[in-house]
């Protein structure tokens, strides 16, 4: 049995430099042509060009005109454009390739394990879930974007590397889930009258705590997005704005010491309440170069939103800082005395093996 095998062209010809061959050798001129078919030169010459398709249609006016069968002019319409379509997909597959390198640098295993990302074997399908989860056609755009370009700025001198990638790819997340949280219009002056609420849910476990933030963020137009940080981030909260009515709040949980994770919160919405909304902040220890300016004004506003700065100089003044001590000065604060320890220990007021038992570490198991 004989199997005939037809055989592909890698090049694409458009069937209209054939029609040109055809007409000359008729004698007959395109403007000719576009007479006997009642049709517009201009929409011919597309044709020509291969920039508009030959339909069935036309292909039966050729036919009539030029006495070229119907089918020949829709094969070689057909023919060509899977030709294209093949010099298309050649042309994706060698760009997905080329950005191979980029998987493990933007987090893929870290981002398929949470869930974010479709887990994958191929590398170029890595690269096909990495550009759809970034909303990119091109993982070489990423840094372009204004919102990311803040994890470039990192510090030459901290203690540990940051990626940028891992940043960028640790933000996308609070994006995704910042846009599709629904949540009231932001509310400035409603955030500022929570601050004592939220100061006296240190108080509670954070199963109780959490859920209340939440909805008492949401309520005046914050998103809280509790998120594991990924390898390489080294950062413990960020902000930034989806719109103008509503604010992203991430909290990483590193260290997941709750004075740190309450620190932290505080200290975000400090950025949310105190600065412009263009801006994005990426907070952590180990020397972002953000607005030096933009990060002490937002230290000292979770600092006295935790503890009033003059409540806390008069407790320190002449203190033996026993354990009752501690208890009586939080209890009064409404606020947890593992969040005035660590204060404490942070102006270096007692030893860092002091009190320990007062600080308490929070385990996110949903995040």
């Amino acid at each position: 049995m004989m199997i005939n095998e037809a055989l592909h062209s890698d090049l694409a010809i458009p069937p209209g430099e054939y029609l040109e061959e055809v007409i000359e050798a008729l004698g007959m001129s395109k403007n000719e042509l576009a007479k006997r078919m009642d049709r517009p030169a201009a929409k011919l010459s597309a044709i020509f060009s291969g920039d508009k398709a030959i339909t069935p249609e036309t292909a039966l006016q050729l036919e009539r005109v030029v006495s070229v069968p119907a089918h020949v002019w829709t094969g070689l319409e057909s023919d060509y454009r899977l030709v294209l379509a093949r010099q298309t997909e050649q042309e994706e597959e060698e760009s997905l390739k080329s950005e191979t390198h980029l998987v493990k640098e933007y987090c893929y295993a870290a981002l398929a394990n949470g869930g974010y990302v479709d887990k994958k074997t191929k590398p170029i399908d890595k690269v096909r879930e990495l550009l759809s989860f970034f909303g990119v056609t091109s993982l070489e755009n990423i840094p372009s974007i204004n919102r990311y370009q803040v994890a470039f700025r990192s510090s030459q001198s901290q203690k540990h590397k940051r990626s940028p990638e891992a940043l960028i790819a640790w933000l996308r997340i609070g994006e995704v889930i910042g846009t599709k949280t629904r949540c009231a219009p932001f509310n400035k002056p409603a955030l500022r009258e929570s601050i004592p609420v939220i100061r006296k849910l240190t108080t509670l476990s954070p199963e109780e705590s959490i859920p209340m933030l939440e909805t008492m963020l949401s309520d005046v137009g914050v998103v809280l997005v509790l998120c594991q940080h990924l390898p390489r981030t080294y950062a413990h909260g960020a902000t930034f704005w989806l719109g103008s009515n509503k604010a992203v709040l991430m909290l990483s949980l590193r260290g997941a010491w709750a004075d740190i994770f309450w620190f932290s919160l505080l200290h975000e919405l400090g950025h949310i309440l105190l600065h412009s909304k263009r801006s994005v902040f990426i907070d952590g220890k180990e020397g972002m170069e953000d607005d030096e300016t933009a990060e002490k004004e937002a230290d000292q506003f979770a600092s006295n939103a935790l503890i009033p700065i003059e409540l806390f100089q008069a407790f320190a003044l002449d203190r033996e800082f026993y354990a009752n001590d501690i208890e009586e000065f939080a209890a009064r604060l409404d606020v947890h005395p593992g969040i005035v320890v660590g204060r404490l220990k942070h102006h270096n007021l007692i030893q860092q093996s002091w009190h320990n038992g007062f600080r308490v570490q929070y385990e996110f198991t949903n995040c």
